[in-house]
């Protein structure tokens, strides 16, 4: 129970009324005695009223919160829908709703008058998304009190759902498309659950085993089931590596702009999307775009990057591949001590050879000419993403780095602050790109 302002002036004057009729000049009076003494118990009326309207206004009431889907991008809006529900039949004036989500910019929160007894209230609120991440839905705060301001109550509803926001991403219609393993090439040695042109043999049926996958000839000779076995495509994956060192970041202080919670104007206006001036941002952004191409066009893909905890995902083609990169992507933050260098090393023993790594980082150092080095040393092609760090007020000439990277035929794009990201990763000014390059010379043994 919170105590208003109003309170402590009712209990002035009802102090007052006490004590005037005991002052002299007043006690002979006994109208003006009486008169203070019904005053008084109309004071003190009001506060046993006001305090008992106040413990009932909250009681039984239940709130609940509703939303389409848990999962967004960046630069959409969410939509939830807040229930209040009045479980008894004593009728509620008024009651405050706050959203305490961890949610930027969080809607929702709004006053509510007269609630009938048994009744409900509900209403639709919209937040723009413009930070990834997961975030808590709730708690959420209701306030009401008694009509005259004497007091107040704050009831907290916990939440257990949260909302997932990955990063915003630009659909590509073209970008440097992996070339595999060179023609006459052998086939990778692995073995696949998938159907494959690469039959390579038959074993045993074993429980789990795809129904599609039973070679019925050989079945029929041995008298039991037996299935075909499978290796991988000679073509290769295709791996993005994110660089989330922290020490190579940088990040330009940005306010986000104010919109109306207004469901009629969410519908007729259309919302341009602005990437947060941060280079990991839009190393994040870049990312997502990047795989979701590359997915769509039917590539195994697969992400490494190393922020607060290393996160390695294996080169699969799906669309459940594609949203476990969106998750791993939304929670990565910059807190990493791995250089690219050393990410890349750690990494590159498990990516075939004849693959495409894309290497997204705003680092300026060595390290990343070593680190395609490294790929090219494999027989990895790499392709180079630059976020030149001094458009976001960090440190760094990009320039030396790209020249160095093109005189080595290395396919690089350099993204800068503001850069249009669909325009940009589509264009055709690749530098050191060449369809007909080969990365690395010599035979396979």
């Amino acid at each position: 129970m919170i105590i208003g302002r109003t309170f402590w002036v009712i209990l002035a004057l009802l102090v007052i009324c006490l004590v005037l009729p005991s002052m002299p000049g007043i006690r002979s009076h006994t109208n003006e005695v009486q008169l203070f003494y019904h005053i008084s118990l109309l004071w003190a009326l009001l506060i046993v009223v006001s305090w008992t309207w106040t413990y009932f206004s909250l009681r039984r009431m239940n709130v609940r919160r509703h939303a389409r889907t848990l999962r967004q991008q960046v630069g959409q809006v969410f939509e939830e829908r807040f229930e209040i529900i009045n479980l008894i039949r004593l009728a509620r004036l008024w009651i405050d709703i706050r959203n305490q989500s961890d949610l930027p910019g969080a809607g929702g929160s709004r006053v509510l008058t007269w609630i009938g007894g048994n009744q409900s209230r509900s209403y639709l609120a919209y937040t723009m998304l413009y930070d990834r991440g997961q975030f808590l839905l709730g708690p959420t705060q209701l306030t009401s009190g008694d009509i005259f301001g004497l007091f107040q109550i704050k009831r907290t509803y916990s939440s257990t759902t949260n909302l997932l926001v990955v990063p915003y991403m630009v659909d590509l219609q073209t970008f440097p498309a992996p070339r595999g393993l060179l023609s006459g090439g052998r086939a990778l040695r692995r073995r696949t659950l998938e159907v494959t042109p690469y039959a390579v043999g038959v074993r045993e049926y074993n429980p789990g085993d795809p129904l599609k996958s039973i070679h019925w000839p050989t079945t029929a000779r041995r008298d039991r089931l037996m299935v075909k076995e499978f290796e991988q495509d000679p073509h290769a994956d295709v791996w993005i590596i994110v660089d989330a060192q922290g020490s190579v970041q940088a990040a330009l202080p940005s306010e986000k702009p104010q919109f109306k919670n207004d469901p009629i104007w969410w519908t007729h206006r259309q919302t341009e999307v602005t990437i947060p001036p941060s280079t990991i941002e839009y190393a994040v952004s870049i990312a997502a775009t990047v795989a979701n191409y590359y997915i769509r066009q039917g590539w195994e893909v697969g992400l490494a990057c190393s922020g607060g905890v290393q996160t390695i995902l294996p080169a699969e083609r799906s669309d459940r591949q594609m949203g476990k990169i969106l998750e791993s992507l939304a929670l990565l933050k910059p807190e990493g001590t791995l250089p690219l260098l050393g990410l890349v090393a750690v990494q590159a023993a498990n990516i075939p050879r004849g693959s495409t790594v894309v290497l997204i980082t705003s680092s300026t150092e060595r390290g990343v000419i070593l680190a395609a080095d490294e790929l090219i040393q494999r027989r990895v092609q790499p392709v180079i993403i630059l976020i030149d760090r001094q458009s976001f007020g960090g440190d760094g000439d990009v320039q030396e780095l790209h020249g160095t990277l093109i005189s080595q035929g290395i396919p690089v794009m350099v993204v800068h602050k503001g850069d249009n990201l669909k325009q940009v990763l589509e264009g055709k000014n690749w530098a050191g790109w060449a369809e007909e390059r080969v990365w690395w010379k010599g035979q396979e043994n």
